[in-house]
């Protein structure tokens, strides 16, 4: 299922292949956010077109609204939104454990209010694997608590034993149903401890002995330092088996990502790179841009010619930024597509590199360009 293909001389960088029913998702890979079934201001063929293998949706979104009757009779997620590619659910803890004064937690799940309308629901591990058989995700994820930061050490402990407990019950939920649509599922399960590394490499371990094709670091990009992150991810994949994928849930920056990377994690997703283009910001080969920024007026210079996007090789800045300026739909459209392009960029960048034995000195090379021409807020 993952085959671990090179392995970087200077770090714990990895290049792999996970293959799944549906596809080959070569590692390392950004997997872009698709909440509702729909990477925001993006259509899927210019998913497509940007090299996207695999797109993120969400149990907990995709739960409340379409409903699982909906993709149960139309066939599945991918049939839904006509995505021929894999996707990864998340089991929408973060959202319900967002939720705060509308969710309650016990030993048999999370009991919480739709942000919707108010209605009364109950997530159960059992119950996140049904509804993710129903969404036909080609990589579910257990249902776990999103601990909060800061958290005191006796209740990360609390809360990353009640996360273990789960992840038990979901696998064997898992292995107690089938596909509903004609193509293989797998489970992954997620390591939680919250800054705190001893807790987090006991229960990364105890997770490994449920022997799960993945694994994922969660609870992190909360809060915390950078240092404090780094630190946990080290701690996290120090544990981890070699020879299946791992995966930073929600992190990060371009740099975030490359650090990881260099610490051993394959899998990343983030709402940064649309959530950012939405408000005017460009992620970039040389540091951010803020279209917003009178410096940009009438700059003719295309978004960034490296990346193979559309978006990033045929509008000038001053363009977007007159887009952004005029309220036009487009400047959404732009921006989101070559923000995504960039971070696709990125990978497949540290993958040729990783391969080629060069990983760490282009990392710094990179990482130095893109500091010295961050000068923009």
């Amino acid at each position: 299922m993952f085959t671990l293909e090179a392995s970087d001389d200077e770090s714990q960088a990895r290049a792999g292949t996970l293959q799944t029913d549906r596809g080959a998702i070569q590692t390392p890979v950004f997997m872009p956010v698709g909440t509702q079934a729909t990477v925001k201001a993006l259509q899927q063929r210019e998913l497509l077109d940007i090299g996207a293998q695999i797109i993120l949706g969400n149990t907990y979104h995709l739960y409340l609204r379409p409903g699982e009757e909906v993709l149960a009779q139309l066939g599945g997620l991918h049939r839904f939104m006509n995505w021929p590619r894999p996707i990864l659910t998340d089991s929408g803890g973060f959202q319900v454990f967002s939720l705060q004064d509308l969710r309650t937690i016990s030993e048999e799940g999370v009991a919480f209010a739709s942000h919707l309308d108010g209605s009364r629901h109950f997530f159960s591990p059992e119950s996140v694997v049904a509804i993710q058989r129903c969404i036909g995700s080609d990589i579910m994820m257990v249902l776990d608590e999103c601990t909060p930061y800061p958290a005191s050490r006796d209740y990360a402990r609390e809360s990353m034993e009640r996360t273990a407990r789960w992840a038990a019950r979901s696998r064997q939920a898992f292995a107690e149903t089938a596909e509903r649509y004609g193509h293989r599922q797998l489970l992954f399960g997620i390591g939680q401890g919250s800054t705190y590394a001893d807790l987090r490499r006991e229960h990364m371990q105890r997770l490994v002995e449920l022997d799960l094709p993945g694994y994922a670091i969660g609870g992190l990009s909360v809060g915390e330092s950078s240092d404090e992150m780094y630190e946990i991810v080290q701690a996290s994949t120090g544990v981890m088996p070699s020879d299946k994928p791992r995966y930073l849930m929600g992190v990060g920056t371009p740099l975030n990502l490359l650090e990881a990377i260099a610490r051993g994690v394959d899998m990343f997703d983030c709402v940064m790179p649309t959530r950012n283009a939405r408000n005017g910001q460009l992620f970039t080969t040389r540091g951010k841009i803020n279209l917003r920024n009178q410096k940009y007026r009438f700059s003719d210079n295309v978004i960034d010619p490296e990346i193979d996007s559309y978006a990033s090789r045929n509008f000038s800045l001053a363009y977007l930024r007159h887009l952004f300026k005029s309220k036009e739909i487009l400047a959404l459209q732009l921006a989101t597509q070559h923000n995504v392009a960039f971070y696709l960029w990125l990978m497949r960048t540290a993958r040729t590199k990783i391969l080629a034995g060069e990983f760490r000195q282009w990392m710094r090379f990179f990482c130095e360009k893109y500091r010295a021409g961050d000068s923009d807020s």
